[in-house]
């Protein structure tokens, strides 16, 4: 699957937009499947914006942004729970767990959509990420540590041949994202996936085929 962007600007930061050069907005980027994809944003440029954009969850836009045949701007909601349900997943900067469910039907809720991993192999991640024993902990009631790390899994429980990802990493020590990023890179290697991380500070966290400014 490819992203295609063309001209994109949020109506909210044209005027901070237009006041500096970018490399995502107003421009036009083609990024296929299988790509690695930092993005570098200062705080303010926009970086959660753009995440939302691509997910279909923001429409204040102008301009295209096109996941193959998928039309963001003009997309259907059957259309767009296909393209969230087989294509794209997302690992928001706010997690956007439920609280008062467990950490384990969080992650049921997701993959039961597609039943396309396996429950035992979705346990051995959270033990991985060392929350083998928070299976049934009350997601509102786990550190955000906790809760970016489920996060994680949560997004991996799916099909996908694109991941974002927005600052996935802002909670955890270097010990804990090691962790998630080896089991990211399996799981994206393992679907011949391309991802898209957006950040504040540059990283090396992955092997990336471009880092781009927002």
């Amino acid at each position: 699957m490819q992203l295609f962007l063309q001209d994109l600007v949020p109506i909210p930061l044209r005027d901070k937009v237009n006041a500096h050069r970018s490399d995502i907005w107003k421009r036009e980027r083609t990024f296929n499947q299988g790509n690695c994809v930092f993005i570098q944003a200062p705080s303010g440029t926009g970086k959660t914006t753009l995440m939302h954009i691509l997910y279909g969850i923001r429409e204040d836009f102008t301009g295209m942004v096109h996941w193959d045949t998928y039309n963001i701007a003009s997309i259907s909601k059957d259309d767009l729970s296909q393209l969230r349900a087989m294509h794209v997943s997302v690992v928001f900067q706010d997690m956007r767990l439920f609280p008062e469910l467990t950490a384990w039907e969080n992650l049921e809720v997701k993959r039961l959509l597609t039943n396309s991993v396996a429950a035992e192999d979705v346990e051995k991640w959270l033990v991985r990420l060392g929350l083998g024993d928070k299976k049934n902990a009350i997601a509102g009631t786990m550190s955000y540590g906790e809760q970016q790390r489920l996060a994680i899994i949560r997004a991996l429980v799916q099909p996908f041949e694109w991941l974002l990802m927005d600052e996935p990493f802002s909670h955890l020590d270097k010990a804990n994202t090691d962790l998630a990023i080896a089991l990211i890179t399996e799981v994206v290697q393992m679907n011949r996936a391309g991802m898209i991380l957006a950040d504040l500070d540059d990283n090396d966290h992955f092997f990336y085929t471009q880092k781009i400014a927002l």
